[in-house]
């Protein structure tokens, strides 16, 4: 089974890049965040003429999450509410950024983790606050079901210097500060692992470049985008790469695809 994870940045405005992605590369599951749509107007026809399933959770002009199935899903939820109840998920699930469902026993959970802003801000204390409920959202979820996890999203963190092409004053820059990489750590402890760096343990590979400063022709990038997997499905993943064609194209979105193959 292959799983891929892709911040398109605006599902409508990349749409002909998702779909002809899909027609080369058909995965099962295609897991889909900033689709910055409601559900109302998401483009559904062109990925059920390729014999796609789809399950969304959007809202207009931010955020958005979305799981794009060759097969039939189950179990499927939106937000952190179904498995931590109202009290601590109801002011967090106004954005849409959580949806998970099951296949094949795999329970895959696709995130849109806050980006923060800078560091200091509203936003940024609205990051921490919301990774460490979502690591009690994860944790809820293994002590309801006996399934394997697959964990993946736009994280917009880079966990390690070497995901990040300048990791110079990384302790001062949004998406690398210790609290974050910390809160991520805190995440991960329940036990998962990162299918990426089974395969690929050097540097250099990102799946992010900022669209100013020419940063994608100078690979000045972030790895931002992961797979996180619990240790049964770790075992059994046979691959995981990222996928730089699409970030080729013209008028890309910023973030490009990360495959896990198990």
């Amino acid at each position: 089974m292959q799983v891929a994870t892709w911040n398109v940045n605006s599902i409508r405005t990349r749409l002909t890049h998702v779909i002809n992605w899909l027609a080369s590369n058909p995965v099962d599951v295609l897991c889909l965040q900033e689709t910055k749509v409601i559900d109302l107007d998401f483009p559904k026809t062109p990925f059920e003429e390729l014999g796609y399933y789809l399950y969304i959770s959007g809202q207009k002009a931010y955020n958005g999450v979305a799981l794009i199935s060759r097969s039939p899903l189950e179990e499927v939820s939106m937000g952190f509410t179904p498995f931590i109840g109202e009290t601590k998920g109801e002011k967090f699930d106004v954005q849409k950024r959580v949806i998970t469902a099951v296949i094949n026993q795999v329970r895959i959970i696709n995130l849109y983790v806050p980006n923060g802003s800078e560091l200091g801000s509203e936003k940024y204390e609205f990051k921490l606050l919301w990774l460490e409920l979502l690591k009690n959202y994860l944790t809820a979820i293994q002590d309801k079901t006996s399934q394997e996890l697959c964990v993946c999203g736009d994280f917009n963190i880079a966990l390690e210097d070497k995901d990040i092409y300048d990791p110079r004053g990384k302790e001062n820059h949004i998406l690398s500060t210790p609290a974050e990489r910390q809160a991520l750590q805190n995440v991960l402890s329940i036990g998962l692992k990162d299918a990426f760096r089974k395969f690929t343990t050097e540097g250099n590979h990102f799946s992010w470049w900022d669209y100013r400063s020419a940063g994608f022709i100078k690979n000045k990038g972030w790895r931002i985008d992961h797979i996180y997997l619990t240790p049964k499905l770790y075992e059994q993943a046979i691959s995981c790469k990222i996928d730089i064609e699409p970030r080729k194209l013209l008028k890309p979105s910023d973030h490009t695809p990360v495959i896990v193959e198990f």
